[in-house]
């Protein structure tokens, strides 16, 4: 924390991410320390709405407001890690609500596996007229595309955005309707977002080619009441197996079977109306939970299936979505 004029900055970071915040303050004293930041946050958040008095001296920190009375243990503020600056120029300039709902449609997708370090993130694309968010964990892929406002960039932006940088993102996100500046240095990622720097590490690594994965050639069309499918998924999903989750879409004309086996649980089936499948009858599986997360993120009234045969990737889409393609 720096104490300096009429206001009070805030730096934290875990080495991968790192936060630079401020607010006006009364500084009687100009300074520099540091503070556990979670205890800190504990207190003032039980603190009734009222000033809070700041003050260190050579046995620790005091904290105090209205009969409040605390002493906090500090460390040398030298002592802790020096950060990059951004220098705000340059840099590219993104929509924050629309880059919220893009953050929230991508983020499920990327795996937990530390040995696949290069999908444990989101790509962020950028070029002429239009930025992308993609992330995979080898079985399934999410993709957004948006219109990019204003000039792009002069050169096409391709980063890797480490998993915590996009959660923490995404709440600054929902408490802000500016913009957000996305600039880069080295190795070193910043988002700014009114008063506040989201400084992050990128991921020095190569994402999979995306643009090879998505198939074009689907040309069965089925489409969904989304909350229909998703009341239907989670029930027959609950006799799925434990470890693949699998359920299967049995497809005919005028017809969706949704059914699920399992050896030591049992079967479950339900069918839902489909009026607007004309083709041929079709069997595919999917993992029933990716399919519920997306059910979970698309929030629009209905949803389309896109498929080839039983053992071609397929797409699901939301129907009638304005602002960008998912």
């Amino acid at each position: 924390m720096e104490a300096e004029g009429n206001e009070l900055r805030f730096l934290a970071t875990d080495l991968q991410v790192a936060l630079r915040s401020r607010c006006e303050a009364s500084v009687a004293r100009a300074g520099r320390l540091t503070l556990p930041a979670k205890k800190l946050f504990e207190i003032i958040r039980v603190l009734p709405e009222t000033d809070v008095r700041i003050e260190q001296d050579k046995s620790g920190v005091k904290l105090a407001a209205d009969h409040f009375d605390s002493r906090m243990q500090t460390m040398p503020a030298e002592d802790f890690p020096s950060l990059p600056r951004a220098t705000g120029e340059g840099g590219l300039v993104l929509p924050s609500g629309l880059l919220g709902q893009m953050i929230a449609r991508t983020q499920f997708a990327t795996t937990s596996d530390d040995t696949r370090y290069y999908l444990n993130g989101v790509l962020l694309v950028v070029s002429a007229g239009q930025f992308s968010l993609v992330a995979t964990d080898g079985h399934r892929l999410s993709l957004v595309q948006a219109p990019l406002p204003g000039d792009g960039p002069p050169e096409d932006i391709r980063v890797i955005l480490p998993k915590k940088t996009v959660t923490e993102l995404g709440r600054l996100l929902i408490e802000s309707d500016g913009d957000v500046r996305y600039e880069r240095q080295e190795n070193h990622l910043f988002f700014t977002i009114g008063d506040r720097v989201l400084i992050s590490r990128m991921i020095d690594a190569q994402f999979p080619a995306f643009e090879r994965v998505v198939p074009k050639g689907n040309d069965k069309v089925v489409e969904f009441e989304r909350e229909r499918l998703t009341s239907a998924l989670k029930r027959v999903a609950l006799l799925s197996p434990e470890r693949s989750r699998a359920v299967k879409f049995s497809i005919e004309e005028g017809k969706v079977e949704v059914s699920s086996s399992s050896p030591e649980l049992g079967e479950a089936t339900e069918t839902i109306p489909a009026e607007e499948y004309k083709g041929n009858p079709v069997q595919i599986g999917f993992n029933g939970q990716y399919v519920l997360q997306f059910l979970d993120v698309a929030t629009t009234d209905k949803v389309a299936l896109e498929l080839k045969d039983e053992v071609s990737q397929a797409v699901m889409k939301p129907i009638g979505q304005e602002g960008f393609d998912y």
